[in-house]
């Protein structure tokens, strides 16, 4: 009875010890089932005696020690899992911020040059507006003007894309007479200039000749508002300029 108990002792630990290699745990078996005690070696002895066998632990306790040990292996997965995840999450920032600040670098360029290209087109707009197709010493003096024949002549004096706007502007003030005078005021001509001696600036024969207004016009609206079009603007704001 005491070498069977041994055998089975031997038996049990030799499947219950995590270190125990499967050798051992077949050479306990055979050994049990031939009859004969099966003697461990001093390395498995030693390993037994120095190990905490499941056999050894009480069985209420077995499931918790089992729990503790899938909790630990799913704690370091878990702890594994966010390292990466932190990784993977740093590195996409990166690349974000980089991506971020290339797309603003292109923005502003892109705001830069259309900036750029306002100011020069405003530029030409304005160098064009300054720039009369011809001058008022260019057409044949008469004794009188159709307002078809003023018109004509500011339409040669008046770049193309501001003649609307300067229309515009002496229909509102004269209709295109230029011998107009404002009773109450005493503004004269097509352009309604007050003193009406103004119009000497751009020659002598201002009160003959249209083409002379014209051009006083023209350089009136350009030097205080720019061109034309931009007198327009203010006339409509204001019904004055």
């Amino acid at each position: 009875m005491l070498e069977g108990n041994r055998v089975s002792r031997i038996s049990v630990r030799g499947f219950a010890v995590a270190s125990a290699t499967a050798v051992t745990a077949v050479g306990s078996v055979v050994g049990v089932a031939s009859g004969s005690v099966a003697q461990p070696s001093n390395d498995a002895e030693a390993t037994a005696s120095d190990s905490t066998l499941l056999a050894d632990i009480p069985a209420g306790q077995q499931a918790q020690v089992q729990t503790a040990s899938l909790t630990q292996q799913a704690d370091a997965q878990a702890i594994a899992a966010d390292a990466s995840a932190k990784k993977d999450a740093e590195a996409a920032a990166r690349k974000q911020a980089a991506d971020d600040a290339v797309a603003k670098q292109q923005a502003a360029a892109k705001q830069a040059k259309a900036e750029k290209d306002a100011k020069e087109r405003a530029a030409a707009e304005k160098a064009a507006s300054r720039s009369a197709t011809r001058d008022a010493s260019s057409f044949s003096v008469q004794s009188s003007y159709t307002v078809a024949q003023i018109q004509a002549m500011a339409a040669q004096m008046v770049p193309s894309g501001q003649f609307q706007c300067f229309s515009n502007i002496v229909n509102h003030e004269s209709s295109w007479n230029y011998h107009a005078v404002n009773a109450s005021s005493g503004a004269y001509g097509l352009f309604q200039a007050l003193p009406a001696g103004k119009y000497a600036s751009a020659g002598s024969d201002w009160q003959t000749n249209p083409a002379t207004q014209i051009k006083w016009g023209l350089n009136y609206m350009n030097s205080r508002y720019g061109s034309p079009c931009e007198a327009w603007s203010f006339w409509q704001a204001n019904s004055w300029y």
